[in-house]
Parts: C-alpha cells; sequence; structure tokens
C-alpha cells in the first residue's frame, strides 16, 4: 500500500528545518496567544500553557480564567485576567464577551482544560465555537465538552485537536467515523487510521500513542517518538501554529521537535 502521506521524524532530524530557523526572534512578531481555562477548583493547565507557550516563543500571552479563582490566584498568577463564573466556579454564559474579545485580540486561542464539568459552560464553549472564527487549539476536558456531538467540533476549519487516545475513540464512535481508534494498534495502522480521518474531518489532530507523537493534517501524518506530555504539546503546538498559519503541517510537526 501506498503511504506517501507519512512522514518520519526524529529529533536529530527535523521534517522542516528551515521553518525551525526561520522563526520569529522579535517578541513584537511573535504572535498574541489568548489562553482560556480552569474553575474553582484548578486553575494548573491554563497556568502550565502560558509557562510552556512562553518556552515556545511567543510573542504575547493573555490567560483568562473565571472569577471564582480571583481572589485565591491573583496574588499567585498575575498573568490571570478574569471572567464571570457560575456559583459552582465554573465560567457563566456572561463570560462568552471576555472570550470574544480575547480572540478578537489574538492570533490563536488555546483552550486549555481544567473547565470542570458545568452545563452552562458547555453553552458557552460551543457558542464560542460558533462565534469565533479564528485559529483554536482544544486540549484537555475541553474536548470532553463535544465528545457526545462532535459535529460543530469536526466541521471547523483552522481548528486543532491536542487530544489522549481515548478521546480521539469516542470522537470517532460519536461521529460514526467507520474505522476504530484502539489503544493496541500498532504504529502502520495508527497512521493509516489517522490519515483517514483527516481526509474526513477538518481539524488538525495531536495525540500520542505509545511512545510516539501523531500529527495529522488534511490526510498528511507524521511520526516523532518524543517525550513530550500532552500538556506541553498543546502550547507548542499553539504557538507554532499561529506563527506559521499557512503551513499547519509544517508547524505543528516542527512543534514536537522543540524542547
Amino acid at each position: 500500500m501506498d503511504h506517501t502521506y507519512w512522514h518520519k521524524q526524529s529529533a536529530d532530524e527535523p521534517l522542516f528545518p528551515d521553518l525551525l530557523w526561520s522563526r520569529p526572534e522579535n517578541r513584537a512578531t511573535a504572535g498574541k496567544l489568548g489562553i482560556i481555562g480552569g474553575n474553582a477548583h484548578g486553575f494548573s493547565s491554563p497556568a502550565e500553557a502560558f509557562s510552556f507557550a512562553s518556552d515556545a516563543g511567543v510573542g504575547t500571552a493573555r490567560v483568562l480564567l473565571p472569577d471564582s479563582l480571583k481572589s485565591t490566584v491573583g496574588r499567585v498568577f498575575e498573568a490571570g485576567e478574569y471572567a464571570p463564573s457560575t456559583p459552582s466556579g465554573s465560567f457563566s454564559q456572561k463570560s462568552i464577551a471576555e472570550f470574544l474579545e480575547l480572540s478578537s485580540w489574538s492570533d490563536g486561542v488555546l483552550l486549555a482544560g481544567d473547565f470542570g464539568q458545568n452545563s452552562e459552560t458547555a453553552i458557552v464553549l460551543e457558542s464560542f465555537l460558533t462565534k469565533y472564527s479564528g485559529q483554536i487549539t482544544l486540549t484537555g476536558d475541553a474536548i470532553n465538552y463535544f465528545l457526545s456531538q462532535p459535529q460543530k467540533l469536526l466541521s471547523r476549519p483552522d481548528t486543532l485537536l491536542v487530544l489522549e487516545m481515548s478521546q480521539l475513540q469516542k470522537l470517532a464512535i460519536s461521529s460514526k467515523f467507520p474505522q476504530a481508534f484502539t489503544s493496541i494498534m500498532d504504529l502502520l495502522r495508527a497512521v493509516e487510521v489517522l490519515h483517514n480521518f483527516t481526509s474526513t474531518f477538518k481539524p488538525a489532530i495531536i495525540v500520542r500513542h505509545q511512545d510516539t507523537v501523531f500529527v495529522s493534517v488534511n490526510g498528511q501524518v507524521s511520526t516523532t517518538k518524543s517525550n513530550f506530555i500532552t500538556n506541553q504539546i498543546a502550547p507548542y503546538a499553539s504557538v507554532f501554529y499561529l506563527q506559521n498559519p499557512k503551513l499547519p503541517f509544517e508547524a505543528l510537526t516542527s512543534s514536537i521537535t522543540k524542547h
């Protein structure tokens, strides 16, 4: 079988060295990333995303948290900005204005996770995905809000999903995709199914399977053996993506080489 869509990368031999060498050195030209996440019981995902995005070379990053965190987080995390929260401490429907303001400022948005499980937050995230047409990355429990009804997510362009294999399995089942992602599939089978999945649906996919990170965009697939964890991958990928919006496959593949 022809596998010309499969590109193998190693840490010592990046597939797209020119992209790595030509990255912006000036913060003023290195892009703006909006990071959203957190709930009253946790904010480590957006906080870590802010740190990793800085390491990845973003020009400027802003972090939006629910205001239920302001009294506890405000003193230790000065980068935080705040939006209205529900009584349980998650983003409320009133926060959509802050979501849209941040997205209008940014070159890309990262829904970093720790949203909790809240029906009102589900409405906010679905509304935001509908109203915001720019580049967006979802990871962590942000993806969980769309697992049972993934149509809006899977039909959206300029979208990156950095997810666990278990989440990808559920997305495939909910979308009635005819091929299954399994925890025991071998490397070749994973490449083939990802190729078909991203040839069918619009979002780019980054997923770790065993000791390999897979990047798939419009049917193209790269594999890289990497010790990156998902919480690191999403911010790095978001930064490379917004800095190279016309070269998503090259940018996302290159982001896996950056430590």
